[in-house]
């Protein structure tokens, strides 16, 4: 992925951010104080700056109740086939009651 893309990504997800604390209805001093960061980090995270740690990231995701969102991103690619085998592997097999 080329710098312009990384930088439109970073952009869309600042703009985001700064609607979903709209939303709250929170002023910029507030929501980083929240997020434990100065309004300077918080405006670089709002335009879209990547110096800002991920970290800072999670605790802005959490308060605005999105933090479940962050691991669809790196979450495993499941393979339909895979999973057909597994299911068919273990299909035919029944637990065992042992008696007392």
């Amino acid at each position: 992925m080329n710098d312009a893309v990384c930088n439109n990504v970073l952009t869309q997800l600042g703009q985001r951010l700064k609607q979903g604390r709209l939303m709250r209805e929170d002023s910029q001093e507030d929501f980083a104080f929240r997020i434990g960061v100065s309004v300077p980090t918080l405006r670089k995270m709002e335009t879209g700056s990547p110096q800002v740690s991920i970290g800072t990231w999670v605790k802005a995701l959490d308060i605005l109740g999105c933090i479940s969102d962050m691991d669809k991103l790196i979450a495993p690619k499941e393979s339909l086939a895979e999973r057909f085998e597994i299911q068919h592997k273990y299909a035919g097999r029944q637990r065992v009651k042992r008696s007392r």
